[in-house]
Protein backbone atom coordinates (compact mmCIF):
# COMPACT_ATOMS: atom_id res chain seq x y z
CA UNK A 1 0.00 0.00 0.00
CA UNK A 2 2.84 2.38 0.85
CA UNK A 3 4.53 1.58 -2.46
CA UNK A 4 1.28 2.32 -4.29
CA UNK A 5 0.95 5.71 -2.57
CA UNK A 6 4.56 6.61 -3.24
CA UNK A 7 4.38 5.61 -6.92
CA UNK A 8 0.98 6.97 -7.94
CA UNK A 9 0.10 9.67 -5.38
CA UNK A 10 3.20 11.18 -3.79
CA UNK A 11 5.44 11.01 -6.89
CA UNK A 12 5.36 14.35 -8.78
CA UNK A 13 2.80 15.52 -6.28
CA UNK A 14 3.44 19.19 -7.04
CA UNK A 15 2.78 18.77 -10.78
CA UNK A 16 -0.41 16.89 -10.03
CA UNK A 17 -1.66 19.65 -7.75
CA UNK A 18 -0.92 22.27 -10.43
CA UNK A 19 -2.70 20.21 -13.09
CA UNK A 20 -5.71 19.76 -10.87
CA UNK A 21 -5.83 23.48 -10.13
CA UNK A 22 -5.64 24.32 -13.84
CA UNK A 23 -8.44 21.87 -14.63
CA UNK A 24 -10.63 23.31 -11.90
CA UNK A 25 -9.88 26.83 -13.09
CA UNK A 26 -10.73 25.97 -16.68
CA UNK A 27 -13.96 24.30 -15.62
CA UNK A 28 -14.88 27.29 -13.52
CA UNK A 29 -14.14 29.72 -16.37
CA UNK A 30 -16.26 27.74 -18.82
CA UNK A 31 -19.13 27.12 -16.45
CA UNK A 32 -19.23 30.79 -15.41
CA UNK A 33 -18.85 32.26 -18.92
CA UNK A 34 -21.87 34.55 -19.36
CA UNK A 35 -24.29 33.77 -22.15
CA UNK A 36 -24.56 36.21 -25.04
CA UNK A 37 -26.73 36.49 -28.13
CA UNK A 38 -26.04 38.07 -31.50
CA UNK A 39 -27.71 38.35 -34.91
CA UNK A 40 -25.63 37.84 -38.04
CA UNK A 41 -26.65 38.27 -41.67
CA UNK A 42 -25.31 35.58 -43.99
CA UNK A 43 -25.94 34.68 -47.65
CA UNK A 44 -27.86 31.53 -48.50
CA UNK A 45 -25.76 28.81 -50.12
CA UNK A 46 -27.67 26.69 -52.66
CA UNK A 47 -26.24 23.20 -53.01
CA UNK A 48 -26.84 20.29 -55.42
CA UNK A 49 -28.93 22.08 -58.03
CA UNK A 50 -29.58 19.75 -61.01
CA UNK A 51 -27.27 20.44 -63.95
CA UNK A 52 -30.16 21.10 -66.36
CA UNK A 53 -31.85 23.70 -64.15
CA UNK A 54 -31.16 27.24 -63.03
CA UNK A 55 -32.69 29.50 -60.39
CA UNK A 56 -34.86 32.00 -62.26
CA UNK A 57 -35.96 34.01 -59.22
CA UNK A 58 -34.82 34.46 -55.65
CA UNK A 59 -37.10 36.37 -53.30
CA UNK A 60 -34.44 36.40 -50.59
CA UNK A 61 -30.70 35.85 -51.05
CA UNK A 62 -29.64 36.19 -47.39
CA UNK A 63 -31.07 35.57 -43.94
CA UNK A 64 -30.54 36.82 -40.42
CA UNK A 65 -29.51 34.16 -37.93
CA UNK A 66 -29.85 34.74 -34.18
CA UNK A 67 -27.11 32.84 -32.33
CA UNK A 68 -26.84 32.20 -28.58
CA UNK A 69 -23.88 30.82 -26.63
CA UNK A 70 -20.95 31.56 -24.31
CA UNK A 71 -19.93 35.19 -24.57
CA UNK A 72 -16.31 34.23 -25.23
CA UNK A 73 -17.26 32.21 -28.32
CA UNK A 74 -19.66 34.88 -29.53
CA UNK A 75 -16.84 37.45 -29.46
CA UNK A 76 -14.43 35.08 -31.23
CA UNK A 77 -16.95 34.05 -33.89
CA UNK A 78 -15.99 34.88 -37.50
CA UNK A 79 -18.40 35.38 -40.42
CA UNK A 80 -17.21 32.16 -42.06
CA UNK A 81 -18.16 30.18 -38.92
CA UNK A 82 -21.87 30.50 -39.81
CA UNK A 83 -23.30 28.96 -42.99
CA UNK A 84 -26.88 28.66 -44.21
CA UNK A 85 -27.30 25.88 -46.75
CA UNK A 86 -30.29 24.82 -48.83
CA UNK A 87 -30.18 21.40 -50.51
CA UNK A 88 -31.76 21.49 -53.99
CA UNK A 89 -31.38 17.80 -54.77
CA UNK A 90 -34.26 16.55 -56.91
CA UNK A 91 -35.94 19.90 -57.60
CA UNK A 92 -37.97 20.30 -60.81
CA UNK A 93 -38.99 23.31 -62.94
CA UNK A 94 -41.47 25.58 -61.19
CA UNK A 95 -41.85 27.23 -57.80
CA UNK A 96 -40.84 25.69 -54.51
CA UNK A 97 -40.77 27.00 -50.95
CA UNK A 98 -38.03 26.00 -48.49
CA UNK A 99 -38.30 26.29 -44.70
CA UNK A 100 -35.39 28.08 -43.07
CA UNK A 101 -34.75 26.46 -39.69
CA UNK A 102 -31.80 25.63 -37.46
CA UNK A 103 -31.30 22.48 -39.56
CA UNK A 104 -30.08 24.62 -42.47
CA UNK A 105 -27.55 26.50 -40.30
CA UNK A 106 -23.98 25.21 -39.97
CA UNK A 107 -22.31 26.68 -36.89
CA UNK A 108 -19.92 26.02 -34.02
CA UNK A 109 -21.05 23.11 -31.89
CA UNK A 110 -21.10 25.13 -28.65
CA UNK A 111 -23.52 27.69 -30.11
CA UNK A 112 -27.28 27.41 -30.44
CA UNK A 113 -29.50 28.80 -33.20
CA UNK A 114 -32.43 30.69 -31.73
CA UNK A 115 -34.13 31.92 -34.89
CA UNK A 116 -33.76 32.33 -38.65
CA UNK A 117 -35.42 35.35 -40.31
CA UNK A 118 -37.19 35.01 -42.67
CA UNK A 119 -38.43 31.54 -41.91
CA UNK A 120 -39.02 30.63 -45.57
CA UNK A 121 -37.53 31.32 -48.99
CA UNK A 122 -39.28 30.76 -52.32
CA UNK A 123 -37.35 29.85 -55.47
CA UNK A 124 -38.39 29.46 -59.08
CA UNK A 125 -36.56 26.93 -61.22
CA UNK A 126 -36.36 26.88 -65.01
CA UNK A 127 -34.46 24.86 -67.60
CA UNK A 128 -31.19 26.33 -68.86
CA UNK A 129 -31.12 27.94 -72.29
CA UNK A 130 -28.29 29.40 -74.38
CA UNK A 131 -28.79 31.61 -77.43
CA UNK A 132 -27.05 34.31 -79.47
CA UNK A 133 -28.27 37.91 -79.36
CA UNK A 134 -27.34 41.08 -81.20
CA UNK A 135 -24.87 43.54 -79.69
CA UNK A 136 -26.30 47.06 -79.95
CA UNK A 137 -23.80 49.93 -79.64
CA UNK A 138 -24.52 53.09 -77.66
CA UNK A 139 -22.82 56.16 -79.14
CA UNK A 140 -23.01 59.54 -77.41
CA UNK A 141 -21.35 62.90 -77.91
CA UNK A 142 -21.45 66.32 -79.50
CA UNK A 143 -20.42 66.15 -83.13
CA UNK A 144 -18.63 68.78 -85.18
CA UNK A 145 -20.90 71.10 -87.22
CA UNK A 146 -21.94 69.49 -90.47
CA UNK A 147 -20.98 65.96 -89.41
CA UNK A 148 -23.25 63.06 -88.59
CA UNK A 149 -22.86 59.33 -87.98
CA UNK A 150 -22.89 57.39 -91.21
CA UNK A 151 -22.46 53.91 -89.77
CA UNK A 152 -21.75 52.09 -86.52
CA UNK A 153 -20.87 48.42 -86.18
CA UNK A 154 -19.58 46.14 -83.45
CA UNK A 155 -17.14 43.25 -83.34
CA UNK A 156 -18.43 40.77 -82.42
CA UNK A 157 -21.86 41.58 -83.81
CA UNK A 158 -23.52 38.88 -81.67
CA UNK A 159 -22.72 37.23 -78.36
CA UNK A 160 -23.95 34.11 -76.58
CA UNK A 161 -25.99 34.39 -73.37
CA UNK A 162 -27.10 31.72 -70.93
CA UNK A 163 -29.57 31.41 -68.07
CA UNK A 164 -33.13 30.44 -67.12
CA UNK A 165 -35.12 29.80 -70.31
CA UNK A 166 -37.86 32.41 -69.84
CA UNK A 167 -35.41 35.13 -68.89
CA UNK A 168 -33.05 34.36 -71.78
CA UNK A 169 -35.95 34.40 -74.25
CA UNK A 170 -36.98 37.85 -72.97
CA UNK A 171 -33.58 39.41 -73.79
CA UNK A 172 -33.79 41.25 -77.13
CA UNK A 173 -30.16 42.31 -77.33
CA UNK A 174 -27.06 43.13 -75.36
CA UNK A 175 -25.97 46.77 -75.24
CA UNK A 176 -22.51 48.25 -74.99
CA UNK A 177 -21.36 50.76 -72.43
CA UNK A 178 -21.69 54.32 -73.80
CA UNK A 179 -19.05 55.35 -76.35
CA UNK A 180 -18.19 59.06 -76.49
CA UNK A 181 -17.59 60.12 -80.08
CA UNK A 182 -17.50 63.85 -79.42
CA UNK A 183 -15.53 65.79 -82.06
CA UNK A 184 -15.00 62.75 -84.25
CA UNK A 185 -14.74 63.72 -87.94
CA UNK A 186 -13.56 60.51 -89.63
CA UNK A 187 -13.74 56.97 -88.30
CA UNK A 188 -12.57 55.54 -85.01
CA UNK A 189 -12.81 52.28 -83.06
CA UNK A 190 -13.54 52.18 -79.33
CA UNK A 191 -13.06 49.21 -76.98
CA UNK A 192 -15.85 48.73 -74.46
CA UNK A 193 -17.98 46.01 -72.86
CA UNK A 194 -21.37 44.44 -73.54
CA UNK A 195 -24.09 44.41 -70.89
CA UNK A 196 -27.26 42.38 -70.27
CA UNK A 197 -29.63 44.04 -67.82
CA UNK A 198 -31.11 40.84 -66.35
CA UNK A 199 -28.83 39.82 -63.45
CA UNK A 200 -29.79 36.16 -63.82
CA UNK A 201 -28.68 36.04 -67.47
CA UNK A 202 -24.96 35.82 -68.05
CA UNK A 203 -22.73 36.37 -71.05
CA UNK A 204 -21.14 33.01 -71.80
CA UNK A 205 -17.70 34.29 -72.81
CA UNK A 206 -17.27 37.88 -71.57
CA UNK A 207 -14.78 39.78 -73.71
CA UNK A 208 -14.16 43.37 -74.86
CA UNK A 209 -16.34 44.65 -77.70
CA UNK A 210 -14.94 46.87 -80.46
CA UNK A 211 -17.31 49.62 -81.58
CA UNK A 212 -16.39 51.35 -84.86
CA UNK A 213 -18.00 54.73 -85.57
CA UNK A 214 -17.81 56.17 -89.10
CA UNK A 215 -18.63 59.86 -89.50
CA UNK A 216 -19.71 61.67 -92.65
CA UNK A 217 -19.78 65.35 -93.55
CA UNK A 218 -23.07 66.65 -94.88
CA UNK A 219 -22.82 67.54 -98.58
CA UNK A 220 -23.74 71.06 -99.80
CA UNK A 221 -26.48 71.13 -102.41
CA UNK A 222 -25.26 72.43 -105.84
CA UNK A 223 -28.08 74.97 -106.09
CA UNK A 224 -26.94 76.61 -102.92
CA UNK A 225 -23.33 76.95 -104.13
CA UNK A 226 -23.98 79.37 -107.08
CA UNK A 227 -26.99 81.22 -105.75
CA UNK A 228 -26.51 85.03 -105.93
CA UNK A 229 -27.12 87.08 -102.84
CA UNK A 230 -30.67 88.33 -102.47
CA UNK A 231 -31.37 91.95 -103.40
Amino acid sequence: MIDFLQRYVIANFGYKVISLALAIGLWWAISHDPIAEVSVTVPIEFHNIPSNLDISSVDISEVQVRIRGPERLIHEMRPQDIHVEVDLTGVKPGERTFDMTARQVRHLRELEVQQVVPSQVRLNFDTILSRDVEVRPRVLGTFAPGFHIEKVFTEPARISIRGPKQRVEAVEAATTDPVDASGLMTASTFVTNAFVSDPLVQIVHPAPVRVTVIMQKASIEPAAQGKPPSE
